[in-house]
């Protein structure tokens, strides 16, 4: 008859009939079971108990406890002695499943018969308690021994140790090796190789390098089992240079070091970011003859994640099984993470290893997850965060904190705060205890979506939930308001953060001086600077520019140039964003010399020019009516490998408008769409006024019936320009047919949009025209201003109506505030009266416009 094909992976003794009998009942018998499989052994087991013992054995090695124990019922059932060894060999078989409770029984029942426990029967139940995390039933028990007359041996106390170093309790085990002399026990490698095992577990690696250093002088042999457990202490104590020093000084204690050896030294590297050496010990192992497993394997491949290398990484797993290492969760754990990594951002290679996990047999759990939602999050691929943070579910993994805290930030990354909120809110719900992690995360999403409001009733409701605010909070929320453009609350938040007991940091100040920069406060941007060093916080390249950028925004050029130039005093090395800022400054302030300075220094400073730079630089030619220069650092980007770009082109289009280029002012628009730029508003807008002043006013009016072909909607510069260029055309019937056809394309006409309209009325002489735009412009919601006003009263000299002109000058809302409007407004009046002969009013009018200009003069000065 075949054996029973499922027992022959078990265990048996050459003369093992009996038990193989009773293993071919499989691994969970019942206890009738396994009486009938021995039945036929009575007679021989009551004539001789000791081949009890082997089947007794039997049962240990191949770990059936449960089964030992119907065995010893059996026995004394059936009235077969039972001994020590009976008990011993059953004890032993709860050992080796890690049933101390059985073994314990066990042991207490052997009280109530006639069989004393003996030493070896002790050392098996407290080996038992020591797998099974029992140090206090363990270290109870070796305590009981003396009690129960049975003596101590090394086996005992080594046991014991072992029992303390799996319960983590390292001043335990130190305790009882230290004991072991004054029971006439000498302590063994085994019995320090547990002790320097609980000391690296417990995070006292200076004493388990101490316990090693003192064992050659008790004349103790180190073997690879203390060495390994000392470079793990090391490991866990973060002292990688000790680990590697203890793996080379193995070869000079005669000691050959292992795959441990070299596991634990590899994350001891790795867990202080040296991948470079993890790799090194690594590749050292075949040559060593020592063999590569999934443990060392994973090891280095989570050096490389740590280091930010995730190429590297992925290449060992994929190389693993050429090693015939296969690989584990741990491995795919810790290359998935690399693929998230600052430096990695590869979320597509993330979610395609944890797809890969099944195939390999490999369970994925929530470090899995973790790291792949991290993943997609430094990606920016928040929908895939989100839909692998509802797939665990479904994959039986419970979600933790870390995948819904990184979801929370792929939401904050992608500008989805509601959804970011939604996560917060649902944390309860997941049984997830929200942290300071989390409400940081939902802070920067309100912070990039611009919801500064939501932003400071999170930061604000922390402290109720018994979260305590941290830098990044804080910073966050200062984000916020500087992004919602409110810098006094930003202000307000850094000046509370020392009553918060949360110290301002760098980036605290840097939103904060941003945040006055927004808000046009270039003097409390500059104060924050100063105020850096008295609070501890050394500025950085981001503080000097954002205040450069402060300085830029309110035209306070040479403050810009200062702060350049004090940079490199402060060893701080000055970047395009620095150089951007201060040529954008000199541009609002006409320094397009210094403008053209600072661009062609940036190479020298190793400060690569970009997009901003040139589009600044550029801007600075077209408003110092350069357009030479502009179009020729336009032409001189692709050089310097810059793509011009949208803003560049709208400066050179505006620089050739100023410059009366009209004409290369339309070639550079209408080669945008070549060089793959979208044509906008502002560079419409640009050309449009370039044929204004070029008086080609059928260009102007065919841009801007083209506009809707580019897809770009005319606002109302678009039409003034357009109104302006009929006007200097002569076209007033187009300048009023423009006029009329604004509202229809929903652009509300301004006072520029009249002023240009009624000055087209007033070269072609309509002076009813004019005064019927102006009477109408308060109809609109529309104020008329002096210019409006000048027109119509040219208007009306050019009819010869000098009372219309009059009473318009006399009109209080044409008040004048400068010379050229009083001339303006004053001298067609005067004309005017002039050629119907009333002299005494036009005298009468050009004292009055004296009057005005010396008391516009003492005004101003």
């Amino acid at each position: 008859m075949s054996p029973d094909p499922c027992s022959c992976h078990l265990v048996t003794s050459p003369c093992g009939n009996s038990a193989r009998s009773v293993l071919a009942l499989r691994t969970s018998p019942s206890a009738l079971q396994v009486c009938s499989a021995l039945e036929g052994e009575l007679h021989t087991w009551r004539r001789n108990p000791k081949a009890a013992t082997t089947v007794l054995s039997d049962l240990a090695r191949n770990r059936l406890p449960e089964v030992s124990v119907h065995v010893l019922v059996f026995m004394q059932v059936s009235q077969v002695e039972v001994n020590v060894f009976h008990c011993g060999a059953a004890i032993s078989a709860c050992k080796k499943a890690h049933k101390w409770e059985l073994a314990l029984g066990l042991l207490q029942s052997m009280s109530g018969t006639r069989v004393g426990a003996d030493q070896i029967c002790c050392n098996a139940a407290i080996s038992a308690c020591a797998k099974g995390g029992q140090w206090r039933l363990a270290l109870g028990l070796l305590g009981q021994m003396p009690e129960m007359n049975i003596g101590l041996n090394q086996i005992s106390c080594n046991a014991a140790i072992s029992a303390c170093e799996r319960g983590g309790q390292w001043q335990c085990a130190l305790h009882a090796l230290s004991q072991m002399p004054g029971m006439r026990l000498l302590p063994g490698t085994i019995s320090f190789s547990a002790a320097i095992s609980a000391c690296g577990k417990g995070g006292q690696w200076q004493l388990a390098l101490s316990l090693l250093s003192s064992m050659p002088r008790l004349r103790l042999m180190t073997d690879a089992i203390s060495f390994n457990a000392a470079i793990s202490a090391c490991e866990k104590g973060w002292q990688w240079q000790l680990a590697l020093r203890l793996l080379s000084s193995m070869s000079d204690m005669r000691v050959s070091p292992d795959t441990i050896s070299y596991s634990a030294a590899i994350s001891a590297c790795e867990k202080c970011g040296h991948w470079q050496l993890a790799l090194s010990l690594l590749s050292r192992m075949p040559y060593m003859s020592i063999v590569q497993d999934r443990i060392s394997c994973s090891a280095a491949i989570s050096a490389c994640s740590r280091g930010g290398q995730w190429q590297l990484a992925l290449t060992l797993l994929s190389s693993m099984p050429e090693v015939r290492a296969i690989p584990s969760e741990v491995a795919y754990n810790a290359a998935i993470t690399a693929c998230a990594c600052e430096n990695g951002g590869q979320w597509q290679l993330a979610l395609s290893l944890i797809s890969t996990m099944p195939e390999m047999k490999l369970i994925s759990n929530e470090i899995s997850y973790g790291a792949a939602i991290s993943a997609c999050e430094k990606g920016g691929q928040w929908q895939s965060a989100l839909s692998l943070l509802s797939s665990m579910p479904d994959m039986r993994v419970i979600p933790n904190e870390i995948a819904c805290n990184a979801a929370i930030s792929a939401c904050a990354k992608g500008g989805q705060w509601q959804l970011a909120l939604s996560l917060l809110s649902s944390m309860p719900g997941m049984s997830l205890v929200s942290d300071v992690f989390s409400y940081n995360a939902a802070i920067s999403a309100c912070s990039k979506g611009g919801q500064w409001q939501l932003s400071l009733t999170i930061l604000s409701s922390m402290p109720d939930m018994r979260i305590i605010q941290d830098e990044i909070s804080c910073s966050a929320a200062i984000s916020a308001c500087e992004t919602g453009a409110q810098w006094q609350l930003a202000l307000g938040i850094l000046s509370r953060m020392p009553d918060m007991k949360v110290f301002p940091n760098k980036i605290s100040h840097n939103s904060a001086i941003s945040a006055c920069a927004k808000g046009g406060q270039w003097q409390l941007a500059l104060r924050l600077l100063s105020s850096m060093p008295d609070m501890r916080v050394v500025p950085d390249v981001i503080s000097y520019n954002a205040a450069i950028n402060a300085c830029d925004k309110e035209w306070q050029w040479q403050l810009a140039l200062s702060l350049l130039s004090s940079m490199s005093d402060k060893w701080i090395v000055r970047n395009e964003i620095s150089y951007s800022a201060a040529i954008s400054a000199c541009s609002k302030g006409g320094q397009w010399q210094l403008a053209l300075s600072l661009l062609s220094n940036m190479p020298d400073m190793n400060a690569i020019p970009n997009e901003i730079s040139y589009s600044a630089a550029i801007s600075a030619c077209e408003k110092g009516r350069q357009w030479e220069l502009a179009l020729s650092l336009l032409s001189s980007m692709p050089a310097m490998k810059v793509i011009p770009n949208k803003i560049s082109h709208c400066a050179a289009i505006s620089a050739c408008e100023k410059g009366g280029q009209w004409h290369l002012a339309m070639s550079l628009l209408s080669s945008m769409p070549c060089r793959r730029i979208v044509r906008d508003e502002i560079s419409c807008n640009a050309a449009i006024s370039a044929c204004e002043k070029g008086v080609q006013w059928q260009l102007a009016l065919s841009l801007i019936s083209s506009m809707s072909d580019m897809r770009v909607s005319p606002n109302e510069i678009s039409y003034n320009a357009a109104i302006s260029a009929c006007e200097n055309g002569g076209q007033w019937e187009l300048a009023l047919s423009l006029l009329s056809s604004m509202p229809d394309m929903n652009v509300i006409p301004n006072e520029i949009t009249y002023s240009a309209a009624i000055s087209a009325c007033e070269n072609a002489g309509q002076w009813q025209l004019a005064l019927g735009l102006l009477s109408s412009m308060p109809d609109m919601k529309v104020i008329p201003n002096e210019i409006s006003y000048g027109a119509a009263i040219r208007a009306c000299d050019k009819g010869g109506k000098w009372q219309l002109a009059l009473s318009l000058l006399r009109m209080p809302a044409s008040s004048l505030v400068s010379h050229d409007l009083i001339c303006n407004s004053y001298t067609p009046v005067i004309s005017a009266c002039e050629r119907a002969g009333q002299w005494a009013v036009a005298v009468s009018l050009l004292g009055e416009q004296s009057v005005a200009v010396l008391q516009l003069l003492e005004e101003v000065c």
